[in-house]
């Protein structure tokens, strides 16, 4: 474990999750991962540059980088627990080495798998995922102390000095939205509100 690790404070997903949507002020995507992580970000307030992932775990970070290289001028956001990055720590080492300049993957760690029973993750353990990413090849990685320093770290330039990577100890307070499981809307949302062409929109709308 690294001293940073230790010495930081445990935060409030929901509470996070509202000062990082009021902060965006340049249509920055934010692709946020299954469960709280989606349902604060809905909470938080809906934007159509907000892509919520259903039903696969491990996905947000390729997505997110996805997106940075396809817009390399828009800031782009990953939200992620521990449980979901730990099952994808070669998307890190990709991140690392591709560099996109534009994206900041920011991880909740409670250290459980929340929506599946509260097991225990690695990260309840001795995995310090900072040090993953730092080994990975993130120049930029820490753990985020206070709700203060939150709020210095995403003030940054989104385009510049990345890829980033930001850890929070969170605690265990299930999400406060609710969303509407159609994965072609989101889609066709996001893809709009990116500018992209998503196709004919679906009828459904989300629940906000």
């Amino acid at each position: 474990m690294t001293n940073d690790r230790l010495s930081a404070k445990t935060l409030g997903r929901t509470a996070l999750t509202r000062r990082l949507v009021q902060r965006l002020v340049h249509e920055e995507a934010v692709i946020a991962g299954i469960g709280n992580a989606n349902f604060d970000l809905v909470a938080a307030g809906h934007r159509p540059q907000n892509f919520y992932m259903i039903g696969s775990m491990g996905l947000t970070c390729p997505i997110a980088l996805g997106v940075a290289l396809a817009q390399p001028k828009r800031g782009v956001i990953a939200l992620e627990g521990d449980g979901s990055i730990l099952m994808a720590l070669g998307a890190l080492a990709t991140i690392a080495n591709v560099k996109p300049a534009n994206l900041t993957v920011i991880i909740w760690d409670n250290g459980i798998y929340q929506i599946t029973g509260k097991q225990a993750t690695a990260t309840a353990g001795v995995t310090d995922i900072v040090a993953v990413a730092r080994g990975a090849g993130f120049r930029h990685s820490e753990w985020v102390r206070d709700e203060a320093h939150f709020d210095q770290l995403i003030d940054r330039r989104f385009e510049t000095g990345g890829p980033v990577l930001l850890a929070a100890k969170i605690d265990d307070q299930p999400g406060r939205g609710r969303l509407m499981r159609d994965p072609p809307l989101i889609r066709h949302r996001f893809m709009t509100g990116l500018g992209a062409s998503g196709g004919a929109a679906p009828d459904a709308s989300l629940i906000c």
